[in-house]
């Protein structure tokens, strides 16, 4: 029979395929919210990745960033074997060697040096996660020179937190979601602890009871969604909770009670101007400061509970001194009329009524809205609280502060605000995650003043001082720090400068060092303030010599990032799904204010390539060293099974090691205990994570609460179960006042007294950001600042495949009032020029965004050449970078002096106070973005060829990948050009750790199209 040409040929559907062998759980690393994932394997390779439902963090939600997590591990960019320079820096020509050369010639130069003079080490980490060890390897070797992106990232945040309250924003706290009654959000950009904020404004959307108000020069993302978005100019939200607070403080609407209990409003401080203890706390004999007792009409210990303590007045002492209440000054500050709304609307770009509506809108739900929980629970004095009260105000902030040269101040402003409201750990407003709240400051020092060859520094190199004995200063005030964190010039540098090492390494300033040693920290391109200076520091020679300045530089990474070709040693570093890694309380944990918690990472799969976890060579490379801490007494490695092996058997202090649960020799303890061997199989089986829920009541007043403060003194938080007194005044900065008038041991340089004396102010003070002031009337008119998208993270997203398609290139994003002025329309190429610089970019006009200011996404711009993209790819040709136009020095001032573009109390980076005029474009110098550097070599052992057109998942699926190739077996290079191709695994939602399958896969999706907009 004859089969008709029009008959439908058979067809067989195979509805249950096995797309998957195996499903394993592990921890997400494509941005810092540490969601817990399945990863399901199908012979051995990623197959597909989901949200782990019963992880606490994400609770099944998993964002495009962790969906991608496979085009990240999969990624053609990827290192695959130690490499070693064998052309001039920058050229990016090196050959492969073994890892035994690699650790042989890394143990040479480190050796070397140890034995000489550790400081000669600079050891500086990126977004890592791992700072508890790298950290602690520094001190072991010695090096007073380590530090991680916290200066850069949020180091202002972070000290203004722990210097105030005990605490911090970003990872170290959260807003009560489901009892706050107004939620505000200050400068976060949506990369920023996306999937938890992302479901907390879902839960305060749905629940229909707060409102949410973000405080943004720029609409998009989080503040797109705001019930209101205030827009106003960056650098001025101090300005602006200042004036908050002054009308908060006319109004009266203070939680007097929540003062008196919890913070130093009632501390007595001397009034002496002149004398060498002006500004400080009134002291008994044993230290304890005091209070005025209205009753007694003295001065009493401010710790007594049956105290009527005076939050205002003026005190005359027994001694003759005069003394006030630290609450007095606060007032007396902020009620002046220049912080009132009429005051200071114009500089900050908004309505006085705005001003005053918010402030009121404030005082409305704190005071009205109170949340009540009949919940009980005792104080840290013994008194018994039937209910637990609370003013359900929450905030939030991030860099949109921190990245400007005055957020250590705005930031405390902030918490100044959220504590006159009484918010702070209670019902409806911010919460403190374990292991905070933690003393203020919290200890230890910084170690580092001492050093000596072969021995450890006495400390960690990273820490929080208490004035000015704790600087790390020689005798003659000069920085003991490559980076001069903790120095006259940046006292509070909680997280050191990663954005001066390289300069000053350069400029022998304060010293030369001999090794840089880097780790996932792109400063030859995203991570850099001055892109062109950074990279001829990097490559510049001594003219005597011959000899680079920067001698030798060790770098490891598991990408071909701009950075590579700029380093003499390669160590290659596997992906987050190829080892193991600690998510530890002694860093970075997965803590809620509901309670503690902490993670691991395991192997979910094994390396294709020639590849080591860093944190293992870092043991590694300690052994070979002989570093204390490392080494048993005859040489022998002290945890031989690596990495995995410390994070089981560490201890930190007696009974504390890197991971809290299920320790003690039977795994039945956590927090403290000794260690157990099943201590990781116990996490895999857990779903790589420990938590630990807080009884009801411990769950708020975590400062004062009598329960909480003794479970963590049991964890080893905290040294003993004394209340936490928030800080309104700060005692810790007016030490460095005095120290600037001339009191004390130890005093800052001559040149330095004026700038101590201006910003180590004991209350929160509002000053215009140094670039802004630096350049006024020069025609700079503009602020300029970046974000990320919610789909980037650092610089690691844009060379992912499946990302790119969202987006391959970015824009400046003007407001249309600006452009009119500036005679610019939609899509027009305009010149973005600094004080310092000019880049080119096309514009998009949008209505979102502050008049003064222009915005571009970060981290899309990318170099020629490098993360594996084409030549042509849109991220090198269309993307552009404002770090091009940033400068890590401020221009010069009178006498010549250059300081760091950078926060004065921290360090800070302050690429946020960028300032910029546009220039049109003539036709001409449309179509690429400038400036274009020559395109970086690929790397020995990359692959001829690079294909059009990446897929992945074919072979999964049983079909030839036409273009497959052999270093990459299950896909192809990224897309060339414009070009991104992929196909859709289509698997059944599962849950755990067992083999299953799943429905039928998704069809292939034909090869698609990236627009110049990165759009599919």
């Amino acid at each position: 029979m004859v089969k008709s040409p029009f008959e439908t040929p058979e067809e067989h559907v195979d509805t249950s395929p096995a797309v998957a062998d195996d499903v394993k759980q592990t921890t997400c690393y494509m941005c810092a919210c540490r969601c817990g994932i399945n990863v399901y394997l199908k012979d051995d390779k990623v197959r597909y990745i989901e949200g782990n439902p019963d992880h606490p963090v994400n609770k099944g939600i998993l964002c495009a960033k962790g969906s991608a997590g496979i085009m990240q591990h999969n990624s053609p960019a990827r290192l695959s074997k130690p490499l070693l320079r064998v052309g001039e820096r920058g050229s990016g020509e090196f050959k492969e060697i073994e890892w035994e050369e690699a650790l042989g010639l890394a143990s040479e130069w480190l050796g070397s040096i140890r034995t000489s003079d550790p400081r000669k080490l600079a050891f500086f980490t990126g977004r890592d996660q791992s700072q508890s060890l790298t950290g602690w390897w520094a001190a072991q070797f010695g090096t007073p020179n380590f530090a991680a992106h916290g200066g850069f990232c949020s180091v202002n945040m972070a000290a203004a937190g722990l210097y105030t309250i005990g605490g911090s924003f970003w990872e170290f706290g959260e807003p009560d979601w489901d009892h706050t009654r107004y939620f505000m959000l200050f400068g976060v950009a949506e990369d920023h602890d996306s999937n938890p904020i992302k479901a907390g404004l879902g839960k305060l959307k749905t629940l229909g009871q707060a409102k949410f108000v973000s405080v943004n020069p720029v609409k998009t993302g989080y503040s797109a969604i705001a019930d209101e978005w205030i827009g106003l100019r960056p650098g001025t939200d101090g300005l602006f909770v200042m004036a908050l607070i002054h009308e908060l403080l006319k109004a009266e609407k203070i939680d007097w009670e929540f003062l008196g209990r919890y913070t130093n409003a009632t501390w007595l401080v001397i009034d002496d101007p002149g004398a060498e203890d002006d500004g400080l706390f009134v002291r008994n004999s044993e230290g304890a400061a005091l209070c005025w007792d209205a009753g007694r009409g003295a001065a009493v210990p401010a710790a007594d509970v049956s105290a009527n303590a005076a939050v205002v007045g003026r005190y005359t002492l027994p001694d003759g001194r005069v003394a006030v209440p630290s609450f007095e000054l606060l007032a007396k500050r902020y009620l002046d009329p220049s912080y009132a709304p009429e005051a200071v609307a114009e500089q900050i770009g908004l309505p006085v009524d705005t001003i005053k509506r918010i402030a009121a809108e404030l005082a409305e739900a704190a005071f009205e809205k109170e949340v009540v929980l009949d919940i009980p629970w005792t104080d840290w004095a013994g008194r018994r609280h039937e209910r637990m009260v609370g003013r359900p105000v929450s905030m939030h902030a991030m860099r949109g502060i921190s990245a400007h040269s005055n957020g250590f101040h705005t930031c405390r402003a902030i918490h100044l605000l959220q504590v006159l409201l009484g918010s702070i750990d209670c019902p409806g407003g911010f919460g403190y995650k374990a292991p905070y709240p933690k003393l203020i400051p919290p200890s230890p020092l910084p170690a580092g003043k001492s050093v000596s060859p072969n021995t450890p520094i006495a400390g960690m190199p990273l820490g929080f001082p208490l004035g000015p004995d704790d600087l790390l200063v020689d005798d003659a005030g000069q920085p003991l720090r490559l980076d001069k964190a903790y120095s006259w010039d940046y006292p509070l540098a909680a997280h050191g400068l990663m954005h001066m090492v390289i300069h000053n390494a350069w400029a022998g300033d304060p010293y030369p060092v001999d090794v840089l040693m880097m780790y996932m920290a792109n400063m030859g391109w995203n991570s850099s303030m001055n892109v062109q200076g950074t990279l001829s520091y990097l490559t510049d020679k001594d003219p005597e010599t011959g000899d680079y300045k920067i001698p030798k530089i060790i770098y490891s990474d598991a990408y071909y990032s701009e950075m590579v070709p700029y380093a003499d040693l390669i160590l290659p570093d596997t992906t987050y799904l190829e080892r193991w890694d600690c998510i530890s309380l002694l860093d970075r944990p997965i803590s809620s204010a509901h309670g503690p918690g902490d993670a691991i990472r395991q192997p979910v799969c094994k390396p294709d390539r020639d590849v080591r976890p860093f944190q293992e060579v870092l043991i590694d490379l300690g052994v070979r060293l002989g570093l204390p801490g490392l080494t048993e007494e005859d040489g022998s490695a002290k945890y031989p099974g690596g990495y995995p092996d410390y994070i089981v058997n560490h201890e930190r202090s007696p009974g504390i090691g890197p991971l809290a649960g299920w320790r003690g020799a039977d795994g039945e303890q956590q927090g403290t205990g000794s260690a157990n061997p099943d201590q990781l199989q116990r996490y895999i089986e857990n779903g790589c994570f420990w938590t630990h829920k807080l009884e009801p009541s411990q769950l708020y007043f975590k400062h004062s609460n009598r329960d909480y403060l003794a479970y963590a003194k049991q964890m080893g938080w905290i040294p003993t179960e004394e209340p936490i007194t928030m800080q309104l005044y700060s005692e810790i900065l007016q030490k460095f006042r005095l120290a600037a008038r001339g009191h004390g041991k130890n005093q800052p340089p001559e040149a330095q007294r004026a700038r101590i004396e201006a910003y180590f102010d004991p209350l929160p003070i509002w000053y215009a950001p140094f670039e802004e002031a630096a350049v006024e009337g020069e025609g700079y008119d503009l602020h300029a600042i970046t974000q990320r998208p919610m789909h980037m993270y650092h610089s690691w997203g844009s060379q992912n495949a499946w990302l790119r398609q969202i987006t391959a290139r970015n824009r400046l994003f003007v407001h249309p009032e600006t452009a009119e002025k500036n005679g610019i329309e939609d899509e027009d190429w305009v010149w973005v020029i600094s004080h310092h610089g000019r880049v080119k970019g096309q514009v998009r006009v949008m209505h979102g965004v502050n008049p003064e200011t222009v915005w571009t996404w970060n981290a899309i711009g990318k170099r020629r050449g490098a993360w594996a993209l084409d030549e042509d790819a849109p991220e090198s040709n269309k993307g552009f970078l404002l770090n091009h136009i940033i400068s890590e020095l401020l221009p010069a001032r009178e006498g010549g002096t250059r300081y760091s573009n950078s926060d004065p109390v921290t360090g800070q980076a302050a690429w946020y106070d960028l300032r910029v005029r546009l220039e049109r474009c003539d036709p001409a110098e449309a179509s690429v973005t400038e400036p274009l550097f020559d395109p970086v070599k690929r790397p020995p052992g990359a692959p001829r060829e690079q294909p059009a057109v990446l897929r992945y998942g074919a072979d999964l699926k049983g079909q030839d990948n036409p273009r497959s190739d052999d270093h990459l077996p299950a896909q192809e290079w990224i897309g060339n050009r414009h070009e991104v191709a992929r196909t859709v695994p289509g698997v059944a939602d599962g849950r755990g750790n067992q083999k299953r399958e799943a429905a039928a896969p998704a069809p292939s999706v034909p090869k698609t199209e990236v627009t110049p907009e990165g759009g599919v």
